[in-house]
């Protein structure tokens, strides 16, 4: 049991929370693109993906500290890094590229693991790449990566929130 829930039940909410936090954060990145207001996405991406890094630490463990576990402290650095730009640096000067950069991480990060996730519990996936170091996994991860890479330089780019 996990917070009176099963582990079954925790998972599912765990992988819901990654979920709203991906569709959120691929909202927000449209944002940045086309240079809009962040709006309420914008914070539901930081809730629910400071959430799913938060409740990755609660599943079992065999007493050892994870790789899993490792990104998950990355990642709430990270998610604290773009909270501390959004809420306390307004997105003024710095604070713009700098809540970009760690908001486009945070969510690469989400995929990042969605994408782990899928080949490990996908039975096709899973055939294509039984240890995840097969060609299918590492292009898979490499064009994930390349994907946020270039989408965080067009946000830097085009996001220019008005300044007070």
């Amino acid at each position: 049991m996990i917070l009176g829930m099963s582990i079954a039940t925790f998972t599912l909410l765990h992988v819901l929370l990654s979920v709203v936090g991906i569709a959120a954060g691929l909202i927000m990145m449209e944002r940045f693109l086309r240079n809009r207001v962040l709006g309420l996405s914008n914070t539901i991406f930081l809730v629910a993906t400071i959430l799913t890094s938060a409740s990755g630490f609660l599943f079992p463990s065999k007493g050892i500290f994870t790789p899993a576990q490792t990104l998950g402290v990355i990642s709430l650095v990270v998610l604290a890094v773009a909270a501390l730009a959004l809420y306390f640096g307004n997105l003024i000067g710095a604070w713009r590229w700098i809540y970009v950069v760690s908001a486009v991480l945070a969510l690469y990060f989400n995929v990042f693991v969605a994408a782990v996730q899928s080949f490990q519990k996908v039975g096709r996936l899973r055939m294509l790449a039984p240890t995840q170091t097969e060609p299918p996994f590492v292009i898979t991860q490499a064009a994930v990566l390349g994907f946020f890479l270039i989408l965080a330089v067009i946000a830097l780019r085009r996001f220019r929130p008005p300044t007070l």
